[in-house]
């Protein structure tokens, strides 16, 4: 064999072994010890709106998003979605860096900012309706902290991809100014756009993927407070040792239903399923809490069998990729704007079954932790946020003191 030869097939052979190291981790966690692709943050996108910034897009602008990451690691990968976009999205560079401003600054300190490549270079461009990840950067990042992201968008990008409901403020400048240390920026409002996930190389056992709607992605939690249920049970975890932490991932999009597509509310649940749970890395077990906006949208309509029935194949297809499902029961909701006494009734037959079925891995009892104790259809009022749906910041605590550990890690 000739040495050209020689050498063609060696960096075939280097750059396959390198494609596969970019792959996304097996839903299934590794063994605790075993360093590997794990998510560390998420955001679950959406279609955008038929007017409004998501609507319009961005020209000659960079966005500056914060991500919150749950579990920390040596090195760290982006993930920016053109999920829903109707042209290739060009990003002309991206930078990351730790926050060092406080909560809901863009500051950041310019010796820390890091270029991101995408097959080694600044740019990429991401065809309609793709995910595309970075390449990994080598840097150090922390358990429970900021990771700011700047994003340069020479567009026109069209309508976006985003998550409507960040509850952490964005941030814009014109022009490339991903290299600034935070004063050329404004804020922009608190949703997510085109930044679609964090992973990091880590120890920990895997993730946990909270899967649902309103109440998971924190509506009405306190904004740059990092409050949310599922927020707060990343808190928990981390506290463990190493080899038993995992990574939460928060999969909620506000006004999602587990039956109908609802356009900037998220596709259905099983019409998110591979993108939303098995695209994510390191994947170990995922909670469900789904079915209200089926329940109250329909005042009753729907039978509780319908509910079940996509619960079922949800538990089947997670179990088919070696991933537990956490059932979580549907919380009170008497007094919110949709509420019928029939929903009602679907309500409590839909948590019957979760409870008895035996069909989840485990359960917690989400209904059971956050009713009002004098009448078990409302929510207590020390949780509610005024709604009478969601939980306050208090509410959530309660919900993640709920969640054991041992069930999702």
């Amino acid at each position: 064999m000739t040495s050209k030869r020689l050498r063609v097939r060696l960096a075939a052979a280097a750059a396959l072994t390198t494609a596969i190291g970019l792959l996304p981790a097996s839903a299934t966690a590794q063994p605790p010890g075993y360093a590997d692709w794990i998510g560390s943050w998420m955001a679950a996108v959406a279609e955008p709106r038929t007017t409004g910034t998501s609507a319009t897009g961005f020209t000659d602008t960079t966005l500056r998003q914060v991500a919150h990451l749950s579990i920390g690691g040596d090195s760290i990968r982006v993930r920016i979605s053109n999920v829903y976009g109707t042209t290739p999205l060009t990003v002309g560079a991206v930078t990351v860096a730790p926050r060092t401003g406080g909560s809901g600054t863009p500051q950041v300190d310019e010796r820390a900012l890091r270029p991101v490549t995408f097959d080694g270079e600044r740019s990429v461009t991401i065809p309609a309706g793709a995910e595309w990840w970075s390449d990994p950067l080598r840097t150090k990042v922390a358990a429970n902290s900021d990771l700011v992201v700047s994003t340069y968008l020479p567009g026109p990008t069209g309508p976006t991809t985003w998550h409507p409901a960040g509850y952490a403020t964005s941030f814009r400048a014109t022009g490339d100014a991903t290299s600034d240390t935070g004063g050329a920026y404004t804020p922009l409002d608190t949703a997510r756009y085109f930044l679609s996930g964090v992973d990091v190389v880590s120890r920990a056992a895997g993730s946990v993927i909270f899967f649902g709607d309103s109440i998971t992605d924190g509506v009405f939690s306190t904004v740059d407070a990092n409050l949310r249920y599922p927020d707060q049970v990343a808190d928990r975890l981390v506290q463990g040792p190493e080899p038993r932490r995992c990574g939460v991932l928060n999969a909620g999009i506000s006004g999602n239903r587990l039956l109908a597509n609802a356009g900037s509310a998220g596709d259905s649940a099983l019409a998110r399923f591979d993108r939303d749970v098995l695209g994510q890395a390191g994947v170990r077990s995922v909670v469900l809490l789904e079915g209200i906006n089926d329940i109250g949208n329909s005042r009753g309509a729907l039978e509780p069998d319908q509910l079940i029935a996509v619960y079922r194949q949800f538990i089947a297809r997670a179990h088919q990729a070696g991933i537990r499902v956490v059932g979580a029961t549907i919380l009170p909701y008497e007094g919110a704007g949709y509420y019928s006494a029939a929903g009602e009734a679907d309500r409590q037959a839909v948590n019957q079954w979760i409870r008895t079925s035996g069909e989840f891995d485990a359960v917690v009892d989400l209904d059971a932790v956050t009713r009002d104790p004098a009448n078990p259809g409302r929510i207590n009022p020390a949780y509610d946020s005024g709604d009478h749906l969601h939980p306050g910041d208090v509410g959530f605590t309660a919900m993640a003191q709920a969640v054991q550990p041992r069930d999702v890690c």
